[in-house]
Formats: structure tokens, sequence, C-alpha cells
């Protein structure tokens, strides 16, 4: 196997709104929703409450993660390319984000990060929220001194841009394009946070996120013009 591959670590994250409803927010932070929604696009009708329950778990100020699902490739006794995947989940973010650091350091400071639109949200977001935490940053995540080319992080989007600031291509796009099975079935993203505050089903949540780690490997490989990975070779760690 190609040794670039072994160090990159696949990513993909969900997220939810950091409390279950807007009345619930703290009060400093209604005030900075308040200035936040009135900027969002929204009908006349649309309050700061509504915009709250679809939007504010894709910022990380107004948000909380709930999953992080991961891959990483390597080759079973047959030689064969080989994803192997895993996710930590819990309603305590901090515990979760922690486990999460627990394992970029054991990978060590080689190890790539790979995310679909990742430098946009994935990683500043995880970054974000480990901060509010009160985490230190993993080096992988400190991007403080460092030049462009010493961060470690791929993004499959900005591959598929190919030097094209303008164009946004969503991952179900590229995996229709690319034929790459996807987890849209079980779910889909605008109902991760219906699903975590009503169902409060982690399980769930993560195993869609799962799927969207497999579909970001998969369309890595395809852009380096590899074959995809059989569904026999990947293989999920509980």
């Amino acid at each position: 196997m190609n040794a670039e591959y072994k160090e990159i670590l696949f990513l993909d994250i969900e997220t939810v709104a950091l409390v279950e409803s807007h009345e619930k927010l703290d009060e400093r932070l209604k005030v900075q929703w308040a200035r936040k929604a009135s900027f969002l696009k929204r009908t006349e009708e649309q309050t700061d409450a509504d915009l709250f329950n679809t939007r504010a778990g894709i910022y990380a100020e107004f948000g909380k993660i709930v999953s992080i699902a991961i891959g990483m490739f390597t080759e079973n006794e047959q030689g064969e390319l080989v994803l192997k995947t895993k996710y930590f989940t819990s309603h305590n973010e901090a515990e979760l984000l922690k486990e999460f650091i627990q394992l970029l350091e054991k990978l060590g400071p080689d190890t790539k990060l790979c995310a679909h639109n990742g430098k946009e949200f994935d990683f500043p977001y995880l970054s974000r929220r480990i901060l509010i935490n009160g985490i230190t940053l993993p080096q992988v995540l400190d991007l403080s001194g460092k030049k462009p080319w010493e961060i470690a992080h791929l993004d499959t989007l900005e591959l598929w841009k190919f030097g094209d600031y303008k164009h946004y291509t969503s991952l179900d796009l590229l995996a229709a394009i690319f034929n790459i099975p996807t987890s849209k079935g079980v779910m889909d993203g605008s109902q991760v946070n219906e699903v975590y505050y009503k169902e409060q089903d982690l399980k769930k949540i993560s195993t869609y996120c799962v799927g969207d780690v497999i579909a970001v490997a998969q369309l890595y490989l395809r852009m380096k013009g590899k074959p995809l990975i059989s569904p026999n070779n990947i293989k999920h760690a509980e």
C-alpha cells in the first residue's frame, strides 16, 4: 500500500444546536444569536427561535459535536486495500473530544486529516469546540505559526475545485457522479438535530456519520484514479 494512504485519517462530524430550543439558550447567547440571525436569509414569518432550531448547529458558537466518525486505510493478508472505520459519540462533548484527541496523539505527528469541505467546516468547528471546552488543541489542528504547506489537512472538495474557488460541489453529488454508495437512506443532515433531541439516538446519527466517512475515503481513491474498495473490505470497529 502506498505509504501516503496509511497516514490519512478520514473524518466527518455531526453537530446539533447547543441546547434543545431557543428558550433554553443562555440570555447572553440569545442576544448574540439575534445578531447572527439578522444576517441569515429568512421569510418574514421566521423568528429567531425558528432559525435557531434549523441553523444553530452549523455554527460552533451556538452548536456542539455529538459524533465524530473516522476511517483509515490498511491492507489485508491478500494485499487488498481495507478501510477501517470507528466512531466516537457522547452526550458529553468534552469526553467525546478528549477521546478523539487521544486517538490523534496515538497516531502521531505524520497523520493527515481529510474531510469533504473540511477546511471550511469540520476542522475549524472541531478546533473551536475543543477550545470552548477548555481543552488544548492537538498538534494537527493547531495552525498557529504554521506555513500553508505545513498544515496537514486534505479536503476532497478543494481537490475537486482544481483552483476554482467559486465552485461548491456536495459530497452527495460527487458520490453520485462516481457511483459511490452513501448513507443517505438512513437520514440526512437536516434531520440530525431532530433525531438527537427528539429520539436521543446517538447510534443512528453515528451510523450516518460513518457512512459519510466511507464516502469521503472512496471519493479520495477515485480522485487518485484508484478503484473503489469492496464493501467486504470495509470494517467497522465497535
